[in-house]
């Protein structure tokens, strides 16, 4: 492969795994926006979030956008994989005798890889607790004969494990975010250098947003919600 081809081809791949980035950050603004159901009055909270379950199961639209979301978490994560392998690859080929990386860039930027593998490998187990568990297995029904979803999830959330894992996952998302946002930016090439401290401090303000919003759920949910429910 020539080397104009070569660039060519990484540049599709970071603005490819830049647009699919930016599509998750707008995926988790209208995840937390429903999970904050969550944070209801546990009675009040079963019937809201079993309602919101079941809505977004038979909207054709949800359907066609969670698809999308399938794709675009596969190819995030296929295109973060190929460009940290190309970057090793080119580091190696040069032979430096001494990386200086860590003096300029903090240590979440050198591993966005493995950050990126973490969550990968957090939201297979969540989408197993959850997701799999509402599209193909038997559950509990509400009082209105809805998919007690509320209820699985709350007895998740009962438990202390399950909680820190959780809680380590969202640390773990704010990291890759706190990068990721601004970079995406970047890549797509949708800053100036005259905005560009804004599009940064909107990153911070969005990550911490995110992050702050999925892990207060788990912890309310344990220390006040943590009655099962009848």
């Amino acid at each position: 492969m020539s080397r104009s081809l070569f660039l060519r081809d990484s540049v599709v791949r970071k603005n490819l795994m830049a647009l699919t980035g930016l599509f998750l950050c707008l995926f988790l603004v209208i995840h937390l926006a429903g999970n904050l159901q969550l944070l209801l009055p546990a009675e009040q909270a079963q019937v809201q979030y079993n309602h919101y379950s079941e809505l977004l199961s038979h909207n054709i639209f949800i359907k066609i956008v969670s698809y999308a979301l399938y794709a675009s978490i596969i190819a995030h994560a296929v295109y973060a994989l190929i460009l940290t392998l190309r970057a090793r690859q080119a580091r190696g080929a040069q032979g430096y005798a001494y990386d200086k990386r860590g003096q300029v860039t903090p240590w979440y930027v050198r591993n966005m890889g493995v950050l990126g593998a973490l969550l990968l490998a957090f939201i297979i187990i969540h989408m197993r607790d959850f997701w799999f568990q509402y599209k193909f297995t038997e559950m509990p029904l509400d009082a209105e004969g809805r998919k007690d979803l509320y209820t699985i999830v709350a007895v998740a959330y009962q438990q202390l494990w399950y909680v820190a894992l959780y809680v380590a996952a969202m640390l773990v998302l704010g990291f890759h975010l706190l990068h990721g946002f601004h970079s995406a930016f970047q890549t797509l090439g949708l800053y100036h250098s005259k905005y560009n401290r804004w599009v940064k401090w909107a990153g911070y303000g969005y990550t911490f947003i995110i992050t702050a919003g999925f892990t207060i759920i788990p912890i309310y949910m344990y220390f006040i919600q943590n009655q099962p429910l009848p």
